[in-house]
């Protein structure tokens, strides 16, 4: 295959500088407050985002390094498949957070609900709608087992 590159459109900001002990989903970071502050040639492509309360942020797992096809997530001790796990250890390291649009003035957007690293580079911004992307309840592998720790457990530095 051909190699696919992307360019960050622009950066996030949090008060997590440090992998260790911040949270591991935004389930777990409810309220903590960001940004995202775009390039300035990408501000114009904020225009109308203001009408949506969340945003899904597709972003490089700018610290992480080499990739593990099975891993231990955090809310388990058995070595899964990295793709049955939202680790960042992946062979593309991208992430996926969906957060709380509080304002927008610029090209920055105040987003809360953050579990990402302070200057993570961001690869795209797409509105969520709950009638697109909500899907009824359904089986969720592993994850049944501990799925409502993911609100308390923080993170270590397994990924490093």
């Amino acid at each position: 295959m051909d190699a696919v590159v992307y360019t960050p459109i622009g950066v996030i900001r949090s008060p997590f500088t440090e992998v260790e002990g911040m949270p591991i989903q935004p389930s777990g970071a409810t309220g903590v407050r960001g940004k995202v502050e775009l390039a300035p040639e990408y501000a114009p492509g904020l225009k109308d985002l203001e009408g949506f309360s969340y945003a899904m942020l597709l972003y490089h797992f700018h610290r992480s390094t080499g990739y593990a096809l099975e891993t231990k997530p955090f809310l388990d001790d058995t070595p899964r498949g990295v793709f049955s796990t939202r680790a960042p250890k992946r062979p593309n390291p991208i992430g996926v957070s969906v957060v709380r649009i509080v304002g927008i003035e610029g090209g920055t957007i105040e987003i809360e609900d953050v579990d990402i690293l302070d200057g993570t580079p961001v690869l795209d911004i797409k509105p969520f709608v709950p009638e697109i992307d909500n899907r009824e309840p359904g089986k969720i592998g592993w994850f049944s087992r501990r799925a409502l720790e993911v609100r308390t457990i923080k993170a270590d530095d397994r990924f490093k």
